[in-house]
C-alpha cells in the first residue's frame, strides 16, 4: 500500500501573513513540518500542496516535493483531492503545515492496516480531554464514536451532555486526517451538509453523507499550531531550548 503524506500551505492568513515562510531558528517552518514528516515511518512519500509562488520557490530551494494547485479551495481536503489527481497512492494523510514541532507517531497513526479501495473511507486521529477548560474550548472539535470508533458526531459543543451519567471522557478531534481517494473524490463532488453548516466542521460532511469515518485514538497527544505571532515565538523559545539540549 503506498502512503502519501501531504502538506497543505497557503501564505495567507489573517492573523499571521506568510506563516509558512516564518523563520524558526534559522530555518523557514514549513521547513522544519517536512522534515518531521518525513520521520514518519508509514509514509512513502511526502509533499507539500500550496497555491502560492513564494512558497513554491521555498520548497525548491530546500528540495522540498511541491505540488502547485488552484486558488479557490476552501478547505484542505480540496486541495488534497487536487494533488490526488496528479499524485497517485492508495492513502493520503493530510499533515498541517503550521506545526513544526509535529510528532511523526501521529502521522504513522493515522495510516490504517489496510485500505479498501472500492469504498469511501477516512481516518481522523482522536484524544482524550483532561480538563474542563479544553472541553469547554469551541475551537476544540469533540467527538462521538460508536463500539468499533467510527465516526457518529463532531461538535464545538461539549458531547454527549452529562444528564444521567459522568461516567465517561470526552475526545477532541486532532487534525490529521487520512483518505483514500474515492473519499476525496466524494468531498469534491459533494456540497456541505447540513451539520457541517452549522458546525463549522468541515470534516462533518463525511458523517451528514454517511460516508465511513474511523476515528483512531492516541494517547498524550500533545500538538502545537502557530496561528498567532505570539504562538511563533512560544514555538522558536521550545526549539531553541530543544537545540540547546542537543534534542
Amino acid at each position: 500500500m503506498k502512503v502519501a503524506g501531504i502538506i497543505p500551505a497557503r501564505y495567507a492568513s489573517t492573523r499571521l501573513p506568510g506563516k509558512p515562510l516564518k523563520e524558526i531558528c534559522g530555518k523557514p517552518m514549513l521547513v522544519w513540518v517536512y522534515q518531521q514528516a518525513k520521520k514518519a515511518r508509514k509514509l512513502d512519500e511526502v509533499y507539500v500542496a500550496t497555491d502560492d509562488e513564494r512558497i513554491e520557490q521555498m520548497c525548491r530551494e530546500h528540495r522540498i516535493p511541491v505540488v502547485m494547485t488552484s486558488s479557490s479551495h476552501p478547505t484542505g481536503a480540496n486541495r488534497l483531492q487536487e494533488v490526488s489527481e496528479t499524485i497517485p497512492a492508495d492513502f493520503y494523510i493530510k499533515l498541517n503545515g503550521d506545526e513544526p514541532l509535529l510528532d511523526p507517531d501521529l502521522a504513522d497513526a493515522a495510516v490504517p492496516d489496510t485500505v479498501d479501495l472500492d469504498e469511501a473511507f477516512g481516518t481522523n486521529i482522536i484524544t482524550k480531554m483532561h480538563s474542563p477548560s479544553e472541553v469547554m474550548d469551541p475551537a476544540n472539535i469533540k467527538v462521538v464514536f460508536d463500539e468499533k470508533f467510527r465516526a457518529l458526531y463532531m461538535s464545538r459543543t461539549p458531547i454527549p451532555y452529562p444528564f444521567k451519567s459522568i461516567e465517561f471522557e470526552y475526545y477532541k478531534h486532532v487534525g490529521i486526517l487520512g483518505y483514500n481517494k474515492k473519499m476525496l473524490d466524494f468531498y469534491r463532488d459533494s456540497v456541505p451538509g447540513r451539520f457541517e453548516r452549522i458546525e463549522g466542521i468541515d470534516t462533518l460532511r463525511f458523517i451528514d453523507y454517511g460516508k465511513r469515518l474511523q476515528f483512531i485514538e492516541v494517547e498524550h497527544c500533545r500538538t502545537l499550531s502557530v496561528d498567532t505571532p505570539k504562538d511563533l515565538e512560544r514555538v522558536r523559545k521550545i526549539m531553541e531550548e530543544k537545540q540547546k539540549g542537543g534534542i
